[in-house]
Formats: structure tokens, sequence, C-alpha cells
């Protein structure tokens, strides 16, 4: 149990995944509100879109005896009803922070003056959140030997790059036959590999749904209720998911790429043997993924152990699984994936109040610049090489004419 912190000071706290921090700041909120009820009373940052529903859901839960008036105010749905929304002055919001400044900008319908809580939860390190401190923070650190609970079995499966696809096919298999009754999240690397991977499982029957940023929010949203409520047993998703959702069903995650930094690999891991319950985490390991895998172990303190597979059951479907995963590409160009990206990319550049057509002007420039930069230093180079091969070869004839002549010496 965490201590109380002394009364009108900051607090920075810091626990496992699945510990309860959620509780921890929506309770002594709640508990300050009910004495002296207003709005806008607390502002709540959070780093993802489902983040943010999911605490809304805690807040609505716990505060219903209160008459708590809560609201979300993050990227991809209307702007203007969320304005409305918070005209009417919340006593709780809860916003991703790029939505939330757009808000600031656009609108002067609610002011954060008489603001009490500000939550920021994921969003730093303790050591980024100490450099922040403004009023004698009062810190708190859950201590532990590890980074991860004591519930979670982690493991991984070293497979060469070209067939990791057929492992994963085969374990999702395996769990599936031995619990039809489970979870699964595999975490991609990319949306593009996302989708493919959904895909794919589909095309072998599996129940899965992806779950990635290039879709819409309404599709998000409804994916991931889909998810929760069991429709299907298997999410593939990129970090969007990785960051404080909590899916009590979900008891086996999958790392189909090996997390370039620990942090994330904590996060992503954190989604399953969450309030006391046990979960496995399952890394695939490539021969390019050594050095990450070390790294890892030592942020978690915990040395990570070996999945054992049947290599030859493996094997068996190694061909058809690389031809299905072809296919679901080929499909997938067929659906401008890729031209979706772009035009994601320049809502996203609008959204910030940048122009798209001068950023893309300003990139060939820059790659023009670059382009000259390197034809200048090549030609130096060459240059160089050329003084440099025109030197020996004034040095070889030097030498040759003093053979010569030493020669025409010994003669005479």
């Amino acid at each position: 149990a965490a201590p109380v912190p002394p009364a009108g000071r900051d607090c920075r706290g810091c626990a496992k995944t699945g510990s309860g921090k959620t509780a921890a700041f929506v309770l002594p909120v709640l508990q300050v509100l009910s004495e002296d009820p207003y709005g806008i009373f607390c502002l709540v940052l959070t780093p993802t879109r489902e983040l943010a529903y999911q605490i809304a859901e805690q807040f609505r839960v716990l505060g219903k005896p209160l008459g708590l008036k809560d609201c979300v105010v993050v990227g991809g749905l209307d702007m203007v009803a969320q304005a409305l929304e918070l005209s009417r002055k919340p006593h709780v919001v809860i916003a991703t922070p790029g939505r939330l400044a757009d808000h600031l900008r656009s609108s002067s319908t609610f002011s954060l003056k008489k603001l009490k809580f500000l939550v920021a939860p994921l969003t730093a390190t303790l050591t980024e959140l100490r450099a922040l401190a403004a009023n004698r923070p009062f810190f708190w650190e859950a201590a532990s030997e590890v980074r991860t609970v004591e519930q979670l079995e982690q493991r991984y499966l070293l497979v060469p790059e070209a067939v990791k696809d057929a492992y994963l096919v085969h374990l999702v298999q395996t769990f599936q036959d031995e619990h039809d009754d489970w979870a699964i999240i595999i975490f991609t690397k990319t949306c593009k590999d996302c989708q493919v991977l959904n895909m794919m499982l589909r095309k072998y029957k599996f129940p899965s749904v992806a779950l990635h940023s290039m879709m819409k929010q309404k599709q998000r949203f409804a994916a991931l209720a889909k998810f929760k409520s069991s429709i299907f047993k298997i999410l593939i998703a990129t970090d969007v998911a990785a960051r404080g959702l909590d899916i009590p069903a979900v008891q086996v995650v999958i790392n189909h790429n090996t997390p370039g930094l620990p942090k994330i690999y904590i996060h992503r891991v954190g989604r399953t043997a969450r309030a006391g319950r046990k979960g496995m985490a399952i890394t695939l390991v490539t021969q390019y993924d050594i050095h990450l895998v070390h790294a890892i172990e030592e942020e978690i303190k915990l040395k990570l152990k070996e999945f054992s597979v049947e290599e030859q059951l493996v094997l068996d479907i190694l061909t058809q699984v690389n031809v299905t995963r072809r296919e679901c590409e080929i499909e997938l160009e067929g659906m401008d994936f890729d031209e979706k990206k772009e035009i994601n990319k320049r809502k996203q550049m609008i959204l910030e109040g940048k122009d798209p057509d001068l950023e893309a002007k300003r990139k060939a420039e820059l790659a023009k610049i670059k382009k000259k930069n390197k034809e200048c230093r090549e030609k130096v180079q060459q240059t160089l090489e050329r003084k440099k091969q025109l030197q020996l070869k004034r040095k070889l004839q030097k030498r040759m004419e003093r053979r010569k002549r030493k020669m025409e010496k010994e003669e005479q």
C-alpha cells in the first residue's frame, strides 16, 4: 500500500503495470471533489485515446454516487461536440495532449484556471517527473527486485527472421487448441504488419481483430470492444494498445517483434498478469535481436527463459504460411494502404497547423541540398583520389627514370 502524501503537495509515484495505479489517483480526486464539487476540477492527460476512455470508465464507475460528469477529449472525433461538452464544465476532463491543445487554441468556452488536480499517467519516467516538480513533491516508488510482476511468466523463442510468421501461427494454434477461452494479444512493429497478420490469421479461421493508428477512431473503439467482450479472442495491435489497457481475460502476450526499448517491452507484457492474475509473455527473437533481449533483461532484472516448440510442426506449415502472407500483402496493396497512410500524415500535419504542401517542398529542398552536398563530397573525394594517383604516377616515373639512368651509367 502506498503512504498518504501530505495535503497540498505534488505527488509522484511509480509502480508495476497492473498494480492499480488508476484507482490510486481516481479515489483521492473523487474524495476532494465530494467536499467542494465544481468544474473543471481535474484534468487527466493520457498518451493514447483508448487509455483515455478506459480511465473515463473508471471515473464513471467510482464517481457514480457523486453524480460525476466527465468529458473525453481525444483526436479522431468531432471537435464541435467535444467543445460543447467542455462548455458545460464537467468535473473531470480526460484528454490526449494534441487534441486538448487544439481546443485551447481554438476555443474560449472553457477555462482551466480553477483546476485543482492535474494527473499525467504513463507520460514520463520518475526522474523526468522530479525535474517538473513544483511544490516540494512527495515521491513514492513501489520497492521491488524486478520491474515486472511475479505472476508473469516471461519467455523468448529464438527463430530465423524468414520463418517468424510460421512460428507465430503455430503458437496461436497451440494456445487455441489447449485453451479455447484464453485471450491473446499479438504486438507488431508497424501498422502494415498488424494489418497483414490480421488478414493472414483470418485466412486460417482464427478469431482475430486488428488495432492500429491507421484505423478510424470508431473502428478502433469497435475492435477493442469486440475483443474485451470475447467476440474475438485474438487482438493484433501496434503499441497503441501497449499502454495502460486493462483487459482481465488476456492470458498471453506475444511480441511478434522484439521491442527496441525495454520500457516498451514492460508496457506490452503488462497487458497480462494484471491485479494478481497469472499470465505469459513470449517474445519472438531473431538473429538480429540478441542485443535487444540483453537490454530488456538488464532493465527488468530478470533472465528470460526459452520457450520450446516442436520445430518439425513449424516446418510442416512453413511454405503454406509464407504463400498466405504474400497473398495478404498483394491484397493489401490493392487496398491502397500506403496511400491512406500518406493521407493520414497530411491530415495530422493540418491538425498541427502545418501546410502539407509546404512541408513536402521543404523535404524536397532538403533532399536536393543533401544530394548536392553528397555530389560535392564525391567530387572532392574524386579530385583528391586523382591527385593521389598523379602523385603516385610521378613517383613511379621518377623511380623508373632513376633506374634507367643508373643502368645507363653501369653500361658505360
